[in-house]
Formats: structure tokens, sequence, C-alpha cells
């Protein structure tokens, strides 16, 4: 496998005239057991091993010290631990990561540093901890707050402790999120209001509320349980959408809703193709040069990945299974792919800046999607519809065609 360095960019790969914000994300792996939705790269804690926290610890901090020719000197805007259950992970486990990462990479002063968590982990004086290693938001996988449902799929907490998690968050932290899920199985209407009106009821700042699908891989795709069809879970998103509108939360991306000023900059990060470097097992990395886009996949098993830091030569690339440079086609996909999300969508100076390409690379693709009505696109703004955000699926095949960009497309300092 090639490194970085020597992974050199196509002749007629477009070039960047600045690079975008950076952020850091950090895998943890283990989950006490695996929810049978689940499609992450999650594994299941050995009970009578334990999680092996000192050993990943220290690979993590050989991943990130690998990676830094990648990225030197560029300030971190967010941290996001995800996983797994990183609440798993005691305090001290998250102070040394991150006390690592801020010795080797400036992190800006307002930087937003996340840590997900499990209702079923919660325990108070722990996450007074977590506070004082810096973790200055938390995100909480409550899914929902009915006991049946919860049962359903599998969590290893009830909705008892679901709101206790909640009361012990908001002591602790004032930026917390709430994850919910809605179209479970058997699930009625009035049962997802319920969970939306205790979610609300809680007063957090920032609720990402998602529709259950049945991925690959997974036991609820081998064994379908009996959800709500197409149209009782379009009854159920239009509800959830009005609800907290008429609450005071803006839906800014089709799965996220905040209070003004609460939104995710991590996530706004992805959805606006910012870059970010993911350490970890299985973690996914896309990094902006001036001349090409790089996208990394470390090893996915937490064995294989330990392995590596055990082995480790100060190779480069020793945590990195997979590594491609985005082409240029690719990369106008990529972007409208996550920017049409947002319900403000972008202006046309981000597409370019961050992709390196001229607007005319996808116009006539926004000039079809505009005609079905799936956008609006104005001189200074670009976004989808509510019909384009309900199709996005629709609207992202527009956007597909083999055609784009050609060479004559890039922006003319690239020529």
């Amino acid at each position: 496998m090639t490194t970085i360095d020597h992974l050199s960019p196509s002749p007629l790969s477009p070039r960047l005239t600045e690079l975008p914000p950076l952020s850091l994300y950090i895998h943890l792996p283990w989950c006490i057991r695996k929810c049978p939705y689940c499609d992450f790269n999650s594994h299941a804690m050995d009970k009578q091993a334990g999680l092996p926290e000192e050993a990943y610890v220290e690979a993590l901090k050989q991943d990130l010290e690998m990676a830094l020719p990648a990225i030197w000197g560029r300030p971190v805007i967010s941290v996001f631990f995800g996983g797994g259950t990183p609440s798993l992970f005691s305090a001290k486990a998250i102070d040394a990561i991150l006390s690592h990462a801020r010795m080797l990479l400036p992190f800006i002063p307002s930087a937003e540093i996340t840590l997900e968590a499990n209702p079923g982990t919660f325990e108070a004086p722990k996450f007074a901890d977590f506070r004082a290693a810096g973790i200055n938001r938390l995100s909480i996988g409550i899914q929902s707050f009915n006991r049946k449902h919860l049962q359903a799929l599998g969590r290893i907490h009830d909705d008892l402790e679901a709101q206790r998690a909640v009361e012990i968050a908001c002591r602790y932290f004032d930026n917390v999120n709430l994850d919910l899920m809605y179209a479970l199985p058997e699930q009625t209407l009035a049962e997802v209001r319920q969970d939306i009106e205790h979610a609300r009821a809680c007063n957090v700042p920032h609720l990402s509320v998602y529709h259950l699908t049945l991925e690959p891989n997974t036991w609820f795709y081998q064994h379908p349980p009996n959800l709500p069809d197409e149209d009782q879970s379009a009854d159920m998103q239009e509800m959830i959408e009005q609800f907290l509108a008429e609450e005071g939360y803006g839906n800014y991306e089709i799965s996220a809703f905040a209070k003004p000023g609460q939104e995710c900059h991590h996530n706004l990060n992805y959805w606006q193709y910012g870059d970010y470097l993911g350490i970890g097992a299985g973690a996914h990395s896309k990094i902006s040069f001036r001349e090409k886009i790089v996208r990394q996949v470390r090893h996915k098993h937490p064995r294989q990945y330990l392995e590596q830091s055990a082995s480790i030569q100060k190779d480069a690339t020793a945590f990195i299974v997979l590594e491609h440079e985005v082409a240029a086609g690719d990369r106008a996909f990529e972007f409208v792919m996550n920017a049409l999300r947002l319900t403000e969508g972008f202006v046309p100076a981000l597409f370019q800046s961050h992709t390196g390409l001229a607007l005319s690379a996808i116009q006539k693709q926004l000039e079809v999607a505009e005609q079905q009505r799936l956008i609006t696109w104005t001189h200074d703004r670009i976004q989808s519809t509510c019909r384009g955000r309900r199709y996005l699926n629709d609207l992202l095949g527009i956007f597909m065609s083999e055609d784009i960009p050609s060479r004559t497309q890039l922006t003319t300092d690239q020529m």
C-alpha cells in the first residue's frame, strides 16, 4: 500500500484553493451487546476479559502520530468519540486520548468535543469526570422512552434508565443530544408522538430522530420484524417535523433538530464536505490536500487493529487497510450527497472551495433537479425543497451522471 505522501494525484485532478475545516473522529468499537438493527463497526465486549482499554488507547495514540504528516498544523474544530459505546471507557482513558491529541494538534478554543453514551452505562461520578476530561457535548442513544420498543430493539436499558440518563447528562452538560428512532416494530403514530413529546420535555438543545431501516448484515435484515408501512412512516416523519418546529427546534438536516445556535458542528462539517481524520478500528477519513482528496479506512476488527499497533515499525500506513484518491466526478457527487441533506443547502462558493470544481460541473444536473421541483437554485444558494428531502434518493440519482465533470469544467486557476 502506498503512503499518502506517495499517492500521486491524477494529472486531471482539480486543485483546491483552500483546505476545508478539519474534524477528528475517534472510534471506540465495543458494546455490551450488539443491537439487532445496528450495522456499525461495533463488537460485543468479552465480559470475562473486559475492555483492552490500555492497549487500545496506546494504539489510538500511535495511529494519530502516524497520521500527523497528512494534517500537520491544521486546526481541529471538533472531536467526536463514536462507537460502539464510548461511555464504556473510563474517564481516565478519554482524558489520555484527548491530552495526546491536544499535544499533537492545535484545537480551536471553541472546539466541540462529543462523546456518545448508552443510558445503560450511566454513573453520575463517571460523567462528571468525562466533563473534567474535556468532553463538552454528550450524545445519548435513547432510541425510545417506551419499554416495549426498547426491548424490541435489543437495548440494554429500559425507560426508567433512559430518563435517569437524561437527568444525569443535563446535570453536567449544557450541550446534550438525544438519539431517537421511529418506524419501530409494531409502533403506532401515537407512540411516536409520546416519544417525541417526552424528548421535548427533557429540554435538551439537540435531537436526532432517525427512521429505522433494515441494513444488510444485521439480525433485523435476516429476520425482518413487522414495521410500519411507507405511508405510516411518512405520517410519523411529518408529525415529528411539525411538532418540533412548533416547539422551536430547527430541522437543519433531514434527521437533525436543534435550538437556534445549537447545531452539531462536527456533523455540519461532514455535511458541508469538510475534512475528518478518523482513528480507531474501522474508522474512515477524508483528507484534502491542495492537489488531491484522499479517503482512508482503518483495519476494521479491533483485534486486527491492535495487532498492527503491536507490530508497528513507524509505517504511516500500518493502520490503514484501504486508501484511494477521490476522482473529480466523485467529489461533485459526494459534495451534493451531503450538502443537500441540509435544509439551508449550500452556497456555490462552498462547492468550488471544497471540491476544486466550478459549479458548471453540475449545472446540467442542477437544471434537471430544479425542473423536477427537488431543489431551488438562486445565485447565492442551492437547497433541496421539502419534496427533495423527502425523495432524497431520487434527487441524488440525478447527480450520478457519468459526465461530471470534464476537464473543461475545472476552475480557471486549475487549467
